[in-house]
C-alpha cells in the first residue's frame, strides 16, 4: 500500500494538478520537492504555500544552485557537450540533479513511492526514472500523464480550473517554460509550427538583437584548468559567473537558439531556448582550448563533446560512462588555463583575445621574420616523407599504363625521384 508519495514539484501547470490527482487516485500523502536551480526569486515564491493550498502535506525547497554550475554545467562545459549541433543541455543537466535530491528526501521521511510531472511525450521522464533506478530502484514511480486521461495542456487547464488551483499558464499563452541558471526553453503552443518565427515576447532572458546596445562590448573570461573563474580579472563563485554572464549576453541578445531536435523517444520537436552566458562560456573554452591543446588531442576531445552530450540529453548521467568522459576530459584540462575577451554585438559573440601561460602558439616558430628556432629546409625532407604513399601510387600508374596495362608486364625498378 502507498502511504507517502514524493513528487518533483514546480508549481506549473502539470505540478500542480498532480498534487489533487494524486490524493484522489491513491489516497496517499504528498511531499513535494521544490529545486532551486535559479530560476529566480519570482519563480519561487510562494510555491511551498501553493503546494500545501493544492493538498500537499509539505514542500521542501532545496538550495542546488552552487551544485548544479560545479558538479553539472562545469562538467559539460569541459566536455564540450553540444546536442544536434546547438543545445547547450540547460533543461537535460539539471534533471538527474532534481531527482537524486527527490530520492534523498524521501528515504529521509520514509516514502513509499515517487512521482513526476513529465509527459509521457518527452525526454524528462527518462532523466527521472534512470536516476531512481540508479539511487531508489526498490521504490515505484508513479507518471500521472501515462495513467490519467488529461491528453493535453488545454485539458489541464481546465482541470486546475474545476478545482480552483491557480495556474499561470493560459489557453492564449501555452508556451511550456523550464528556467535555471543556466537557460530558459520555450515549447508548445505557436512553436509547435516550425516555419512560424518565434513571438517577440516569448524572449526573458535576451534582448532583441534589433534592439541591442549600438556599441559593442568586450567580456574577458578567465578559466582555470578548464573551469570558469573570473570575469573581467574579478574572481567570483560559479553561481555568479552564470549569473554575470547571463545580465551581460542578455543586453547584448545573445544566446537565442531556435532548434528542431531529436527528443530521445523517436520524434522531433521545436524548442526555442536563451543561453545568453553559456553561449559566451562554450564560446570562450572552445578558443582556449585551441589555443593550447595539441591536434591529436582536440580531434579525440572533439569525438567526446557529442558523445558527453548523448549521454546528458538521455539522462544517463549516472553511469560509468560519464565518469570515465569526466577522467578523460580532466587530463585534457590540465593546462587549459588563461582568459579569452569576447566582443558582444547584436546578437553575436567574437573572439578579440586570447592569453596562455600555456599556449602552444609561439610568435618564434611562426613568424615571417628571420628566427633561430625553426630550419626551414627541414621542411623538403618532412614533405618528401609525408608524400611518400601519392608519389608510390604515381609511380606504379605510370608504371602499368607503360606496360599496356598488361598482367604480365615484367616489373620495372622502383624508383621514386
Amino acid at each position: 500500500m502507498i502511504r507517502t508519495i514524493v513528487l518533483a514539484y514546480s508549481g506549473g501547470l502539470d505540478t500542480s494538478i498532480i498534487v489533487p490527482w494524486l490524493r484522489e487516485r491513491y489516497g496517499a500523502k504528498i511531499v513535494c520537492v521544490a529545486a532551486d536551480v535559479g530560476q529566480g526569486a519570482s519563480e519561487l515564491a510562494g510555491v511551498r504555500e501553493k503546494a500545501i493550498a493544492s493538498g500537499a502535506a509539505e514542500c521542501y525547497i532545496e538550495d542546488l544552485r552552487h551544485e548544479f554550475v560545479e558538479s553539472f554545467i562545469w562538467p559539460t562545459l569541459r566536455a564540450g557537450a553540444v546536442y544536434n549541433r546547438k543545445y547547450l543541455l540547460g533543461t537535460a543537466m539539471a534533471r538527474p540533479l532534481i531527482a537524486r535530491r527527490q530520492v534523498e528526501i524521501a528515504r529521509a521521511i520514509g516514502a513509499d513511492a515517487l512521482a513526476h510531472g513529465c509527459t509521457g511525450k518527452g525526454n524528462d521522464q527518462v532523466r527521472f526514472e534512470l536516476t531512481f533506478a540508479a539511487f531508489a530502484p526498490d521504490l515505484p514511480v508513479i507518471a500521472p500523464w501515462r495513467e490519467w486521461d488529461i491528453r493535453s495542456r488545454e485539458d489541464a487547464i481546465a482541470y486546475a480550473e474545476e478545482r480552483g488551483i491557480p495556474i499561470v499558464a493560459t489557453r492564449e499563452k501555452i508556451y511550456s517554460h523550464d528556467r535555471n541558471l543556466w537557460h530558459l526553453s520555450h515549447e508548445g503552443g505557436v512553436l509547435e509550427d516550425p516555419n512560424t518565427p518565434p513571438p517577440d515576447d516569448l524572449f526573458e532572458l535576451t534582448s532583441s538583437p534589433d534592439d541591442a546596445p549600438a556599441a559593442p562590448e568586450d567580456v574577458s573570461i578567465g578559466f582555470e584548468k578548464g573551469t570558469p573563474v573570473s570575469v573581467h580579472g574579478a574572481r567570483l563563485d560559479p553561481v555568479q559567473i552564470v549569473a554575470t554572464l547571463n545580465t551581460l549576453g542578455g543586453r547584448h541578445g545573445i544566446g537565442r537558439i531556435d532548434l528542431v531536435e531529436d527528443r530521445l523517444i523517436g520524434m522531433k520537436s521545436r524548442g526555442v531556448y536563451e543561453t545568453p552566458g553559456g553561449t559566451m562560456l562554450y564560446t570562450a573554452h572552445s578558443e582556449l582550448e585551441q589555443l593550447i591543446l595539441d591536434r591529436r588531442t582536440l580531434a579525440a576531445k572533439d569525438m567526446i563533446g557529442p558523445r558527453y552530450a548523448d549521454l546528458v540529453y538521455e539522462g544517463r548521467w549516472w553511469t560509468t560512462e560519464r565518469e570515465a568522459y569526466d577522467a578523460f576530459v580532466n587530463i585534457t584540462q590540465e593546462r587549459v588555463t588563461g582568459s579569452i575577451t569576447l566582443r558582444l554585438y547584436r546578437g553575436n559573440v567574437s573572439i578579440v583575445g586570447r592569453e596562455s601561460a600555456h599556449a602552444l602558439y609561439d610568435e618564434r616558430f611562426v613568424t615571417f621574420g628571420e628566427d633561430d628556432v625553426y630550419q626551414q629546409n627541414d621542411a623538403a625532407g618532412f614533405i618528401r616523407l609525408f608524400g611518400l604513399s601519392q608519389r608510390v601510387r604515381a609511380v606504379k600508374d605510370r608504371e602499368i599504363e607503360a606496360a599496356g596495362a598488361s598482367a604480365e608486364a615484367a616489373p620495372t625498378a622502383l624508383a621514386i625521384a
